[in-house]
């Protein structure tokens, strides 16, 4: 088989791509990585989350994650505060500063994803969503990571 007809291939090389054009944008205008914009679109999509929440939601590592927290900790986007019920878990909030951040990104996300499903049919948006939806389910199926539906 050609590595160009390998889906897991193909599917990274288009959310690279994707990404890459996203965070062009933000990097330079907000200076936030990927990781960061990733969990900062966690935590403001939910208002608060634990750090476990944001590595479930975003599917990056732990590693990843704390960097990304700490490093929008220290730019004063992120404050981070200990679990009350578990102190070795953080509760992830965005700042003022952090949510007028967020509130000017959203809008651009939504105009990329714009841009980018207007090469498609609205069926064909809703028939990407659908197999996207089943192969991560499958992915995860096959990692055991959640049960095979009965």
């Amino acid at each position: 088989m050609a590595l160009h007809e390998f889906l897991p291939y193909r599917i990274s090389v288009v959310a690279e791509a994707v990404s890459n054009l996203f965070a062009a944008r933000y990097q330079e205008r907000f200076g936030l990585t990927i990781p960061e914009w990733r969990v900062m679109a966690v935590v403001g999509e939910n208002t608060s989350q634990t750090t476990q929440q944001v590595i479930e939601r975003t599917g990056m590592d732990r590693v990843r994650v704390s960097r990304a927290v700490i490093r929008l900790a220290d730019k004063g986007l992120l404050d981070r505060m200990v679990h009350h019920r578990d102190h070795r878990a953080q509760i992830l909030q965005l700042t003022r500063s952090g949510q007028a951040v967020y509130q000017q990104i959203v809008p651009l996300a939504r105009e990329m994803q714009a841009a980018l499903a207007s090469a498609l049919t609205a069926a064909e948006v809703a028939q990407l969503d659908g197999i996207l939806t089943k192969i991560g389910q499958r992915a995860l199926e096959m990692s055991g990571v959640a049960p095979a539906p009965r």
